[in-house]
């Protein structure tokens, strides 16, 4: 075979492979946008006025994740907000990228929420403006904080408003990793002195999981408003640390835990659309979602919807 034929017959093949890969991503695309309209229905036939916020994957909530094809009015619908990570900077100020076209799109029907990464303590306050001046409610977090650890000594846009809805909220706190608690009862007293508009923390302190009386003291701010209290869920990729995890998982077994999440050793994306991990996440009174509705939150925040991506990235 010519030199010419060869390379031919490679380019042929690497844009097969990589027309396959678009095939898997755009078909798991479809697959998370009705995981999440799924489990958003069955929150909301318990809870009618429960929140469901994704984080990242904003262009899920257009058909076929492109920007010019239109809202998918059935995801926007079944969600009440959107979260997303490191707009305007990741450690340093960045250009936003194509996620702030999508966003002021949809930023007239739902509240955004931004989680900023910021090293140098002088930009802080450009974080927050860049946010703020967009009108999304900002939550900036440092190089001592990146694993969301820590509650900021202070509070930007603070109020002493009733937090009654999604739409009220004017900052959060982000805040799902208690390493620095001895116990639980001192991460709910630190929680409380707080005049934080919304909480996003998880359902467990180690392995004791929240109860609707730890919930209770933690929905009215320091000051007497009340607020939101948000909890963590992670639905792209199962954790190994969690109360679900079975002693004889691994990768590749069952089947759907299908790659590890780089970077995170505790943690493998799934084919999220399996019944089995479906089950593990919502629909029965053992589902991650019921102990979290059970528990008393005012919603979730689902982790990881952009696994349809990543799921297939550089496979």
């Amino acid at each position: 075979m010519s030199i010419k034929k060869h390379i031919i017959l490679l380019l042929c093949i690497a844009l097969f492979f990589s027309c396959k890969k678009e095939k898997h991503i755009a078909d798991a695309s479809y697959k998370m946008q009705n995981f999440v309209i799924a489990l958003s229905s069955y929150a909301k036939q318990i809870h009618p006025n429960f929140i469901i916020i994704p984080q990242n994957g904003v262009q899920l909530a257009f058909n076929n994740t492109n920007f010019n094809d239109g809202i998918n009015t059935n995801y926007l619908q079944a969600i009440d907000g959107f979260a997303l990570e490191e707009l305007f900077y990741n450690g340093k100020s960045i250009s936003p990228d194509e996620r702030l076209d999508y966003l002021q799109v949809v930023k007239p029907f739902k509240k955004i929420m931004v989680s900023e990464f910021v090293k140098d303590e002088v930009n802080i306050s450009d974080a927050y403006y860049k946010n703020h001046s967009e009108g999304f409610a900002c939550f900036v977090r440092d190089k001592d904080n990146y694993y969301y650890t820590q509650i900021p000594p202070t509070i930007n846009n603070v109020n002493n408003n009733d937090i009654l809805s999604l739409t009220d909220v004017q900052n959060f706190l982000y805040l799902i990793n208690a390493e620095n608690y001895s116990t639980k009862q001192q991460l709910i007293q630190a929680l409380k002195n707080t005049n934080f508009d919304l909480l996003l923390i998880d359902l467990f302190f180690n392995d004791e999981q929240l109860t609707q009386s730890d919930l209770q003291q933690l929905k009215t701010k320091l000051n007497g408003g009340k607020r939101i209290v948000i909890s963590y869920m992670n639905i792209g990729s199962v954790e190994n640390y969690r109360y679900y995890w079975q002693k004889d998982w691994k990768l590749h077994h069952p089947k759907w835990i299908k790659k590890r999440y780089k970077g995170y050793k505790d943690e493998y994306y799934v084919e999220f659309w399996n019944q089995e991990w479906k089950d593990v996440i919502y629909g029965n009174d053992q589902s991650y979602l019921k102990k979290i509705l059970d528990a008393g939150f005012d919603g979730v925040f689902l982790d990881n919807v952009e696994a349809y991506y990543f799921l297939y990235k550089n496979n």
